[in-house]
């Protein structure tokens, strides 16, 4: 049974929905945790995560299958991607299973809102790990919240699976060498508005960051990782400490070599190179796959396949990877975790 919302048309935005899931960090252990009607943190003032960014968060999705079952997509990859990030900014970890079981109670207590199998919409969910306590000087706290809550959400960007153009921007940097950028903390999205609003003034759907160190690689999309297909059936990605490891990336290398006999490849990818590839995309939890139709660096416009198709091996990514994630195609082993 679902609730009655106009599920095609649901945008990515945030619907406060009936439970999420709150635990809390004390002497130096995690409590057990449960499910709550709160919507409010109550925090203290000085705590760390509101001072000095001492926060990470993690985004993943439930869909409904074809049977009415609900499933999960590699959720413990996004709880070691929490844990690595905890670790680099001195934070308690949260336990693999604690965070997947959690997950798992947010979806069942607020199934209702789980959207319907073939409108496209999923239910996303946010785990958030945030420093709180009465502390003002610079380190870390001793206590910390970790809460997951969810809301149905349809396409990030508004042209779906479309593609739309992005720009490559040289007067800001994503992340510093040797910084936070391969963590997934707020930082790294703050600094991102900017030149975020900058490249939607100028009707770009996103930018595409360039390599601090030199500006001639292509980093990482604001929101998403890059990706591009050569004539030659290469699936290139690039490789940079200072890149988020997107758990989609990874499963799009996996599915371009195992299911498509692709040539999987991380690399550097120089923005003097761009014509080598026939198509190109921006891919993440959030987006899943969003095609780039051209991509504008100073004076220059360079198209990929086409700015208003979507590239026929994109598209076969596309298919292959939303199939598994809502259950019509046979998924590698350990890749969906059933809520029961």
């Amino acid at each position: 049974m679902t609730v009655d919302l106009d599920w095609e048309n649901l945008g990515f935005n945030y619907r406060k929905l009936p439970f999420r899931y709150i635990s809390y960090y004390k002497d130096g252990k995690w409590d057990e945790g449960q499910l709550t009607e709160d919507a409010t943190l109550h925090i203290s003032e000085a705590s760390p995560a509101l001072h000095y960014g001492q926060e990470a968060f993690e985004g993943l999705k439930a869909y409904r299958t074809k049977d009415g079952s609900i499933q999960l997509f590699r959720p413990d990859e996004n709880a070691k991607r929490l844990q690595r990030t905890a670790d680099r900014l001195l934070m308690p970890q949260v336990p693999v299973d604690k965070f997947v079981d959690a997950c798992k109670q947010v979806v069942r207590a607020n199934e209702e809102y789980v959207p319907p199998y073939g409108t496209g919409a999923t239910l996303y969910l946010r785990p958030l790990l945030i420093g709180v306590g009465d502390i003002i000087g610079v380190h870390p706290a001793d206590e910390y919240i970790f809460t997951i809550f969810a809301m149905p959400v349809g396409n990030y960007f508004k042209g779906g699976l479309a593609p739309t153009n992005f720009l490559i921007q040289d007067d800001y940097d994503r992340a510093a060498p040797h910084g936070t950028g391969a963590a997934k903390v707020g930082g790294n999205y703050a600094a991102s508005m900017l030149p975020g609003k900058i490249a939607h003034d100028h009707n770009f759907s996103d930018v595409i960051y360039l390599d601090p160190a030199t500006h001639t690689k292509i980093e990482e999309v604001g929101s998403a990782n890059f990706f591009g297909i050569t004539a030659d059936n290469e699936f290139v990605t690039p490789l940079s400490p200072s890149i988020l490891p997107s758990i989609t990336k990874f499963s799009l290398l996996y599915l371009a070599e195992n299911r498509f006999g692709m040539k999987a490849i991380q690399g550097d990818v120089k923005i003097s190179e761009l014509d080598k590839f026939v198509e190109a995309g921006a891919c993440g939890t959030a987006a899943v796959i969003s095609p780039i139709g051209g991509v504008q660096h100073g004076d220059d416009f360079h198209v990929f396949y086409s700015e208003t198709e979507v590239g026929p091996v994109t598209r076969k990514l596309y298919d292959e990877l939303t199939g598994i994630q809502f259950g019509d195609v046979e998924a590698p082993e350990g890749w969906i975790v059933k809520v029961d």
